[in-house]
């Protein structure tokens, strides 16, 4: 019989990976894996094609940001995001749009030190600290494990109301060197298995008083990326994780219960693919909408062309702009730019959002809406 999570009393306390027995590695589940090592192939090679694939990735981060802190009951959408990166005052947007601004930044922070530095502890405890910045949990031993018990549950649970308690808090330094060695020990494990495997460890040893959820998905996105499957940020699976919540829980939950890790694998892969078939079909669809707005400012804008496709060309990195924004994009005159942007609208292009006649915002519909879809 495979050993399971020893319990302490009320407590989950992990064995060290990889799994004892081994992770049966029958028909299904190659199949399976298969499928996502395929998919996720076919999306990479999708976005590699990407004409200045660095400003499309942003909105993939972005929608994984925003549906990963959704996970964890923000209530901020992918518009909510996007008018906050551009600075549009709005008195009835989420106040916990900080907390996925924050996701952004902790996975391009991180993607930038994983040039120099492995997926280790030390990357988990920084861009933890970054991930709760200023925002809900700041307080709460930002970058550092907790040194008290805690616990999961409905809001205003106690200990004894929990559905899920951490291992005891002098456990996590151990258990979270367990991990990292795990993740960087040479083994004949398949690197989508390591992965699916290390982010239901990281979940169940809760190392933070706060942001697991995020930092554990955060993990994902930077082992697929340091393992070189993804040359980019590009898979939101948290797409998957939300829209399958309950089941994401259970799944976790029956590997602490039961050592049930090949039913967490079969649907940790089940998601890679899905997302990453639908990511690559969202590629798809950027490029014809970048060669169908090309082909439209070519035709329609007459000497503003130029300085039409310049426009175009940064909506992609920055798809809500002002005309302050074009004139700095064009050098152009702020009456050229605006007339640009007049432009614009008058074409689909653009829409104005905030109603107002004075520090009028822009947004670029038709690329925002590709990756809409869940937030």
């Amino acid at each position: 019989m495979r050993a399971v999570y020893s319990r302490q009393p009320r407590t989950n306390s992990p064995t060290p990976l990889p799994p004892n027995p081994p992770v049966l590695m029958g028909g299904e589940m190659q199949a399976v894996l298969s499928s996502a090592d395929r998919a996720l192939g076919r999306l990479d090679g999708a976005v590699q094609t990407l004409p200045a694939p660095d400003f499309f990735v942003l909105m993939y981060v972005r929608k994984e940001a925003v549906l990963s802190s959704q996970i964890e009951g923000t209530q901020s959408s992918l518009d909510d995001l996007l008018a906050a990166e551009a600075q549009v005052l709005d008195p009835d947007r989420p106040k916990d749009v900080g907390e996925v601004l924050n996701y952004v930044a902790a996975v391009r922070a991180g993607l930038e030190r994983l040039k120099d530095l492995p997926v280790s502890v030390r990357l988990m405890r920084e861009m933890h600290a970054r991930l709760l910045e200023g925002v809900r949990g700041d307080h709460r031993a930002r970058g550092e494990f907790r040194r008290v018990q805690n616990w999961i549950g409905p809001e205003g649970a106690s200990l004894a109301e929990a559905t899920f308690v951490p291992p005891p808090p002098d456990l996590v330094p151990d258990a979270m060197a367990d991990l990292e060695r795990f993740l960087h020990v040479a083994d004949d494990l398949p690197v989508l298995f390591k992965i699916g495997l290390a982010h239901a460890q990281f979940e169940t040893i809760h190392p933070f008083l706060d942001g697991n959820g995020r930092l554990g998905r955060l993990l994902i996105t930077f082992l697929l990326c340091e393992h070189r499957i993804l040359q980019q940020p590009v898979l939101y699976l948290s797409y998957h994780l939300k829209r399958h919540r309950q089941e994401y829980y259970a799944r976790l939950q029956a590997i602490r219960d039961e050592g049930d890790w090949e039913g967490w694998l079969r649907f940790f892969l089940e998601g890679v693919r899905r997302v990453a078939e639908e990511a690559t079909v969202t590629s798809r669809r950027v490029v014809d909408l970048r060669e169908r707005h090309r082909v439209l400012i070519a035709e329609r804008f007459g000497y503003a062309t130029g300085n039409g496709l310049k426009v175009l060309e940064q909506l992609y990195a920055t798809p809500v702009v002002t005309v302050h924004r074009v004139r700095e994009i064009t050098g152009a005159s702020f009456q050229a730019a605006n007339t640009l942007v007049a432009r614009f609208v008058e074409y689909g292009i653009l829409t104005e959002f905030t109603g107002q006649a004075r520090n009028r915002r822009f947004r670029y519909s038709p690329y925002i809406d590709l990756f809409a879809e869940g937030t």
